[in-house]
């Protein structure tokens, strides 16, 4: 299936100035990964010119092949133990007030790289008493006692995406199940930490589809919501079905305020972390 190429509307910034530089050069030294560069994230370059990065922990190699997502798939190398230390000093050095951490699916390791979940939580914090903390995480397979590992450290929002409509999950995302993920947000939830999750249209979903998700994430208590347009990271990966016109991205948002969510961002460009610090105070301050 051959569609029209992109759309004025999905234009991006092009990378540069000091900030930029500054985060390319921290997360050089320090060797560190982020969903940015590895998801070949179109707001890379206007994020990190604002200063800001998502980390991307546990290497980065997954163990799933999901058939949106640019990140290398295989067998992934042992856990680095300085991980969280390195990750710490990275948010001091880029004095980050709020920092997003994201991480590959590891289910190679017993608790799904819970307990590193952790300690870079544990050690962020104790770097950085002051800045908030965002993580997206895995689905630990539907494990509530590795899910509780990584609540525990009590982060201010946890993240779990769901990222396509129910009818399109087994041919989107490998491995993982609509209802476990559903099952994670609750678990989020229920533990009075803020929830949030996200998801990507163009795949050949419907409109009434993505409403239907969306209230299936409310019925969860999912609080926070990002919707965006899927891109094609390569040949090898699902075609873009249809680019969705901004004006059904803000009927999105309109319907999901309608539902209850407290924030719901919904743009072409959007992606999980994008805009990830003003949101958050938006929250604070709502």
């Amino acid at each position: 299936m051959t569609i029209e190429r992109k759309p004025s509307w999905l234009k991006i910034k092009l990378s540069g100035g000091e900030n930029y530089r500054n985060v390319k050069k921290v997360v050089s030294d320090n060797q560190l990964h982020t969903i940015c560069q590895s998801g070949n994230c179109p707001n890379m370059g206007e994020c990190w010119g604002l200063g800001t990065a998502t980390f991307m922990i546990l290497g980065e190699i997954c163990t799933r092949s999901c058939k949106f997502c640019a990140t290398q798939t295989g067998k992934p190398l042992p856990v680095n133990p300085k991980e969280p230390e390195k990750v710490a000093r990275s948010v001091k050095l880029m004095k980050l007030n709020h920092c997003v951490v994201t991480s590959v699916d590891r289910d190679d390791l017993a608790d799904g790289g819970a307990e590193m979940w952790a300690k870079t939580i544990i050690a962020i914090k104790e770097q950085n008493p002051e800045t908030t903390i965002e993580v997206l995480l895995p689905d630990f397979k539907g494990k509530k006692e590795d899910l509780d590992k990584v609540l525990e450290t009590n982060p201010q929002i946890a993240a779990h995406n769901l990222e396509t409509v129910e009818r399109l999950t087994p041919k989107v995302r490998s491995a993982a199940k609509y209802d476990r993920s559903l099952k994670v947000i609750e678990w989020i939830s229920l533990s009075g930490i803020k929830t949030k999750s996200g998801i990507m249209v163009g795949l050949g979903e419907t409109f009434d589809e993505v409403i239907e998700t969306m209230q299936d994430l409310r019925n969860a208590g999912c609080q926070i919501m990002t919707i965006g347009q899927y891109l094609q990271p390569s040949h090898t990966h699902l075609p873009v079905a249809e680019y969705i016109h901004p004006v059904v991205f803000a009927k999105y948002k309109e319907e999901g305020i309608k539902m209850g969510f407290t924030l719901v961002e919904s743009n072409p460009l959007v992606r999980s972390s994008y805009h990830a610090e003003s949101d958050f105070k938006k929250i604070i301050d709502s």
